[in-house]
């Protein structure tokens, strides 16, 4: 902790929405003591402290710091919590800079010389979309992660048939569709005309939590399906706050919420990982996947998030890429094994997504449909664990 502490506090596991906001101030920021004192009177609802430019403060809700080179904007929000705003404070204005922070996650962009004002403004921003902190009863229904090693490796395609085996086997569950540029989801159920994340955006406070679940699309085996963007939306669209949102709204009245994210790594992505009971991490069997994947396994050990229940999936194998790149090779290079190898069903799978059923109704879909009924049964609930998938 820094050496000017205006109002000290203890970290505590859990707070409510009420309890004050906790905001850092970076040492680097060299703010004078009649600076502190004048920001402490304008948010006497806040605590304020200087915290070490390096120094660990958890359950801030803002953190004020300025911008080293080669910082990752996801590793400065991890030293204050998972909800952290951030406030990044530049050397001189750079717009191309700022703007990479902002869609990284960022809350706010000021730059050298600090000025008062601009500050105190930039903290009433942040303070004010600060997500709430849920209290511990709110949680019901889990929440399972759907997380891809780059693009085109068929984790949609596996997560909607796993959904529909968990729905028949008598689980409430609904597929959230957050990826926002290019999820297919509720076209691959057949639900072209599925509630989707920009309707409920633009609904704001005004659908609460039970027409917002009365209004998903239901699928035939009676899952529920919120959909991605109709067209290609920035994935600024979402922030934690939202996020959180959406995803605690569905938790509330389901079993299971399986989240579909996009490859790219966000600050409000980061922030549903960390929301989430499980993660499955889908990948293929080339060197390339192997590499990405390695790539998304460092990057959840980098978040703190390898203590988080994982599976890794191998989709799509066929004994030709086996040849070229054998499975235990593959498990080497990543220093673990995969906890699934579904093999290429294509012409499976294709005719499930084109007709938007489940695999167990076309004449084709019985080998694949066991590996499908593999991976339902990794993310079902605990409580249910013991119940056959069907």
């Amino acid at each position: 902790m820094g050496a000017i502490s205006l109002k000290r506090w203890s970290p505590a596991p859990a707070q409510s929405a009420g309890e004050r906001a906790r905001v850092g101030l970076s040492s680097e920021l060299g703010l004078r003591p009649d600076q502190l004192h004048a920001l402490a009177a304008q948010f006497p609802d806040a605590d304020l402290q200087v915290i070490e430019a390096h120094g660990v403060a958890p359950q801030l809700d803002v953190l004020v710091t300025r911008s080293r080179p080669g910082a990752e904007p996801l590793a400065t929000s991890g030293r204050c919590g998972e909800s952290c705003r951030v406030v990044m404070v530049l050397e001189a204005p750079n717009l191309k800079l700022s703007r990479m922070l902002l869609s990284s996650g960022v809350a706010d962009v000021l730059h050298e010389p600090l000025n008062d004002v601009d500050l105190a403004l930039s903290l009433e921003r942040a303070l004010a979309s600060r997500p709430e902190r849920a209290a511990p009863t709110s949680r019901s229904g889990e929440v399972v992660a759907l997380l891809k090693a780059g693009g085109g490796v068929g984790a949609t395609s596996l997560g909607v048939q796993a959904l529909t085996v968990l729905s028949a086997g008598g689980l409430k569950v609904c597929y959230a569709d957050l990826d926002l540029q290019w999820g297919a989801a509720a076209l691959y159920l057949d639900l072209p005309d599925a509630l989707n994340v920009a309707d409920c955006l633009a609904a704001g406070d005004s659908l609460g939590e039970t027409a917002f679940i009365e209004r998903l699309a239901t699928h035939r085996c009676g899952a529920r399906v919120l959909a991605a963007p109709n067209e290609v939306a920035p994935l600024e669209m979402l922030d934690p706050r939202r996020a959180e949102a959406i995803v605690t709204a569905l938790r509330h009245q389901m079993d299971l919420v399986l989240i579909d994210l996009p490859a790219d790594w966000t600050a409000w992505t980061d922030h549903l990982l960390h929301m989430a009971d499980r993660v499955v991490l889908v990948t293929r069997l080339t060197v390339g996947n192997v590499q990405l994947t390695k790539r998304q396994l460092r990057m959840l050990s980098n978040q703190h998030l390898d203590g988080t229940p994982l599976t890794l999936v191998c989709n799509a194998v066929t004994s030709e890429q086996q040849q070229a790149l054998p499975i235990k090779a593959a498990e080497r290079a990543l220093g673990r094994a995969f906890d699934l190898v579904i093999p290429d069903e294509g012409r499976a799978m294709r005719e499930a997504l084109n007709q938007g059923v489940e695999l167990s109704a076309t004449p084709r879909g019985g080998k694949l449909l066991k590996s499908v009924n593999s991976l339902a049964g990794a993310m079902r609930p605990a409580a249910t664990a013991g119940v056959a998938t069907r």
